[in-house]
């Protein structure tokens, strides 16, 4: 028995209204093992009635990760409010995000599978749950936000005031959005070579007066390229969203993915997987899944590298039509745009 293999036997206790682990929430802390007995703190928010019932289900993932082991569990439980505060450090050239709390990477292995679409409407949803957010499209190279949002002819002005010259957002849908797509026509492509690219990708996050935000996601180009490395390098990311559809194909590049953002020179944590195009449902008939791509394949490769399967976003007609007409299925409130709200719900119960 050993503090490790404690905590990940609590990592299958799951808050019954967050629905993520309780590891993962932060709820756990001062895992000790001595002379014969075990000890930890269940740690909450806030006072929670679900308390002894959470309480008592770590007792029983314990004592069944270790069944031929005599041991006594002592689990004390704490409520301590946590306060979030702002950055007290900035680092040069990071002033923009000083009043940003918390900093979202939503990747992909390879693209295609929808990235931009989870990274929009994820934005929005936290908006309508009452959250100061702004999106910055660092896919340089297939800027898809001014499309999906209908700001395609905006042109964002500037702002000298303070001796530097930072670049204004578009607000639209209550999110504060960012785009090279903003200073190029939209049939004009990008042929830019890597360090040109990667500059043009910090510019578009450090450069915007972004003000007070709860989160900035940043949705960046598929794959796992030098672009990524050094923009996850220079940003004080929070943790990263990969998104996947669950083919085989696109799973063994999330694989890639998650080794990058874990890699010692990167080190930003995984706050989960979102899979995409989970299965498809004929409007007509709503009750019926098809799984095109395969079945719960991102929820076997959460499982494999202990991540939280954040969301299933099925493949819907709907989702792809508001994104193609600039109003994104989470503006409204209909069926096929909950699951992007419950997918914001799961971030901010990690985050927050």
């Amino acid at each position: 028995m050993d503090i490790k293999l404690v905590e990940q036997a609590l990592r299958s206790v799951q808050h019954p209204v967050k629905e993520i682990d309780v590891v993962t929430l932060g709820m756990v802390e001062d895992i000790k093992i001595e002379e014969g007995k075990v000890r930890f703190k269940l740690v909450f928010p806030s006072p929670d009635a679900l308390s002894s019932s959470i309480k008592k289900s770590c007792e029983e993932a314990v004592r069944k990760a270790f069944p031929n082991e005599e041991f006594k569990i002592s689990i004390m439980e704490l409520v301590r409010e946590r306060k979030i505060q702002k950055r007290q450090t900035v680092a040069l050239g990071q002033e923009a995000l000083a009043g940003v709390r918390h900093i979202v990477a939503i990747a992909s292995g390879k693209g295609g599978v929808g990235k931009s679409t989870v990274a929009v409407n994820l934005a929005i949803a936290l908006a309508k749950a009452g959250f100061r957010v702004g999106l910055s499209d660092a896919d340089v190279y297939g800027p898809s936000v001014p499309k999906m949002t209908d700001t395609e002819f905006e042109h964002p002005q500037v702002d000298d005031s303070s001796g530097k010259e930072m670049i204004i957002p578009i607000e639209k849908y209550g999110v504060k959005w960012m785009s090279i797509g903003y200073f190029s026509k939209p049939d004009q492509p990008l042929i830019w070579r890597g360090p040109m690219a990667s500059n043009a990708l910090k510019q578009m996050i450090l450069q915007v007066q972004w003000g007070e935000l709860d989160f900035l996601l940043i949705d960046l180009p598929p794959g796992t390229g030098d672009i990524h490395i050094s923009l996850v390098q220079d940003i004080p990311l929070s943790g990263a969203i990969v998104v996947s559809t669950p083919q085989p194909v696109a799973l063994a590049d999330v694989e890639k993915g998650i080794n990058m953002f874990r890699s010692k020179s990167i080190d930003k944590p995984i706050l989960g997987l979102v899979e995409n195009m989970s299965w498809f449902t004929p409007e007509e008939l709503p009750q019926n899944r098809y799984y095109i791509f395969g079945k719960d394949g991102c929820a076997i490769m959460a499982k494999k590298f202990n991540v939280p399967l954040l969301g299933q976003i099925p493949l819907i007609q709907s989702i792809r039509e508001s994104g193609d007409e600039g109003e994104p299925i989470a503006l409204l409130d209909r069926e096929d745009g909950k699951s992007f709200h419950k997918l914001a719900e799961k971030l901010i119960a990690i985050l927050e």
